[in-house]
C-alpha cells in the first residue's frame, strides 16, 4: 500500500512503519525499493517485551512483514514476538550489534496461532503479580537487590527476572525459592538504574517523555565536567534525573560548549586599565560575553564586555599598555538582559498586571480621601438654609431614595 504525499514529491510506503515499542524502532527506508529476490536475506528481526529483541532465520520461507506475530525457537520451548524488521536492513543491524549470521542458529517456527496467542496473553497477565511476590521473597532472604521487572516466555515455561544491585548478589537460594514458588525455569539479568528508568518511563523536567524511554539505545557515561563546562551550578537535585544519576542531556550540548570555549579568553588572566584591575566573574559562552569585576567573586564594579574586547585588552596589557576603560566606547554594546540572572525565575513575574491594578485602586482611594477632607474643610451653611425646603417644593432624596420631610411640615403637624 502506498500513500501519495500532498506535495507531489513521492509516495510514503506503509510497509516502512509498524508497531514497535519505544527506543527499538527502526524505520525501514528500503521497504519501497524494488530489489527483487535479493531483498530476502533469510534473517528477520523480532522484538519481545521492553528492550529485548533478537535475529532469527526464516528457514521455512514465510512471507513475513513488520507487525506479524511469530513463534520462534527458545531454550527451552518457544517464544512469541513481533516482527520489526525484514529485508537488507537486518544484515546491517546485525553488523551494528556485532553478530555474525553463522552464529545465529535460532529459527522461526511459524506465524503465531490462536493457541499460541492465548498462552502468550496468559503469561503476560501473570508478570505483575510474579514481580510483587518475588520482591517479597528477596526481602525475606535479606538480599540487597531490587527486582524491577519480570518477563515470561511465550509458552510460559521460563521467566526472566530483571534486578538492580550495587554489588554482587548471591541469589542461588533465591533461584531455588522462585523455582519452587512459580514452577518455571528462572533466569536472572542485572540491569542499571538508567535501564530501569527506561523501562518504567516518565516525564522529564523539560516536559517531554524521558529520552531513555523513547529513543536512546545505549547509555554514555555522564560526568560532572560536562556541567562545569556549561557553567551549570553543581546542584545534585537539579542535575540528577529520575534514575538518581546525572542527566543524559548534559552531554547533548557539551561539544558545542567545547568549541565555543576555544574562542573565549582565559579565566585566569586579569585585565588592567587606568581605572582599576578587573577579574573574571562569569561568562555567557554561547553569546560570547564576559563579566569582569574589580573584586574577585563580587559584583562590585562589574562590567560586561565581548570576548573580542577582552582579547584586545589582554593584547594591550601584554605590550605594557593600559586602556582608559574596559568597555569599548567606540562600539558600545548594551545588553537587554538583566544583571540578575535569577530574575527570570521569580515567582511573582506573572503578577505585574495584578500589581498595576492594585496601584490604580490605591490611587483612587487616595483621591476619594482627599476629596472628603476638602469637603469637611469647607464652611457649613446656615441652619435656616438647611431647614428651608427646595425651591420647587419637592422633598430631597437621599442615597436610599427615601423622602425627607422638611422641618416646617413637622411643626405644622404639631
Amino acid at each position: 500500500m502506498n500513500w501519495i504525499l500532498h506535495n507531489g514529491s513521492g509516495n510514503l510506503c506503509a510497509q516502512s512503519c509498524g508497531r514497535q515499542d519505544k527506543q527499538l524502532n527502526t524505520y525501514d527506508w528500503m521497504a519501497d525499493i524494488p530489489t527483487g529476490e535479493s531483498r530476502d536475506t533469510g534473517y528477520v528481526e523480532v522484538q519481545f517485551k521492553n528492550t529485548r529483541k533478537g535475529y532469527y532465520r526464516n528457514v521455512s520461507g514465510l512471507d513475513l512483514h513488520k507487525g506479524d506475530i511469530v513463534a520462534v525457537e527458545a531454550q527451552p520451548g518457544h517464544d512469541v514476538g513481533v516482527v520489526t524488521l525484514t529485508g537488507p536492513l537486518v544484515a546491517l543491524q546485525m553488523a551494528k550489534a556485532s553478530l555474525k549470521p553463522e552464529a545465529t542458529a535460532r529459527r522461526i517456527y511459524r506465524k503465531a496461532k490462536t493457541n499460541d496467542l492465548e498462552k502468550w496473553q496468559e503469561a503476560k497477565a501473570r508478570e505483575h503479580d510474579t514481580m510483587i511476590r518475588a520482591r517479597q521473597i528477596a526481602l525475606n532472604l535479606n538480599l540487597e537487590m531490587k527486582i524491577g521487572d519480570v518477563e515470561y516466555q511465550g509458552d510460559g515455561g521460563k521467566a526472566i527476572f530483571y534486578y538492580i544491585a550495587e554489588g554482587r548478589v548471591d541469589f542461588r537460594q533465591l533461584i531455588k525459592v522462585l523455582a519452587e514458588a512459580f514452577r518455571v525455569r528462572i533466569e536472572m539479568k542485572q540491569i542499571g538504574a538508567r535501564q530501569e528508568a527506561g523501562r518504567i518511563g516518565g516525564i522529564g523536567p523539560c516536559g517531554r517523555e524521558l529520552c531513555c524511554a523513547t529513543w536512546m539505545t545505549s547509555f554514555v557515561s555522564v560526568a560532572t565536567a560536562a556541567a562545569r563546562l556549561q557553567d551549570i551550578a553543581l546542584n545534585p537535585q537539579k542535575l540528577a534525573g529520575q534514575c538518581a544519576k546525572l542527566k543524559c542531556c548534559l552531554n547533548y550540548e557539551a561539544d558545542v560548549y567545547v568549541e565555543a570555549t576555544k574562542r573565549m579568553p582565559s579565566r585566569e588572566v586579569s585585565l588592567e586599565t587606568t581605572e582599576a584591575v578587573y577579574y573574571y566573574l562569569k561568562a555567557d559562552i554561547l553569546a560570547g560575553r564576559i563579566t569582569y569585576s574589580t573584586q574577585k567573586g563580587s559584583l562590585e564594579g562589574a562590567v560586561t564586555v565581548s570576548a573580542r574586547r577582552a582579547l584586545e585588552v589582554m593584547e594591550l596589557n601584554r605590550r605594557g599598555q593600559k586602556p582608559e576603560r574596559l568597555d569599548d566606547d567606540a562600539n558600545p554594546e548594551k545588553s537587554a538582559r538583566p544583571a540578575d540572572l535569577l530574575e527570570q525565575d521569580s515567582l511573582t513575574r506573572f503578577d505585574r498586571s495584578n500589581r498595576k491594578g492594585g496601584e490604580n485602586r490605591a490611587k483612587k482611594k487616595k483621591k476619594k480621601a482627599a476629596s472628603g477632607q476638602s469637603q469637611q474643610a469647607q464652611p457649613q451653611q446656615p441652619a435656616v438654609q438647611a431647614q428651608a425646603g427646595p425651591a420647587n417644593g419637592r422633598p430631597k432624596r437621599n442615597k436610599n431614595n427615601k423622602k425627607k420631610k422638611p422641618a416646617g411640615e413637622e411643626k405644622t403637624n404639631e
